[in-house]
């Protein structure tokens, strides 16, 4: 699933399940909370817009959902280099 977005023209791969790694060492900083900015809720024809050739959109009964149409990593960088070599 589309998770952000990126001020570069590129696609950033991110875990989003994955934890900050704790370590042993203190910092003179205390660790402070990112603020976010809350989720924006697109319609069906603003997805549309927004989405990529890379991308797709899936509409359930609950849900509009932009998502990749690849889902792994690997198999989009294959596709990504046969299409730059293609054209």
């Amino acid at each position: 699933m589309i998770v952000g977005e990126n001020s570069r023209s590129d696609d950033m791969d991110v875990n989003i399940t994955k934890e900050k790694k704790l370590t042993n060492m203190r910092s003179s900083t205390a660790d402070e909370f990112e603020r976010l900015v809350p989720a924006r809720k697109l319609s069906l024809e603003q997805c549309l817009e927004y989405c990529r050739d890379d991308e797709c959109v899936e509409v359930t009964p609950i849900a509009v959902r932009l998502r990749k149409v690849e889902l792994a990593q690997v198999e989009r960088e294959k596709q990504r280099a046969r299409a730059k070599r293609a054209g």
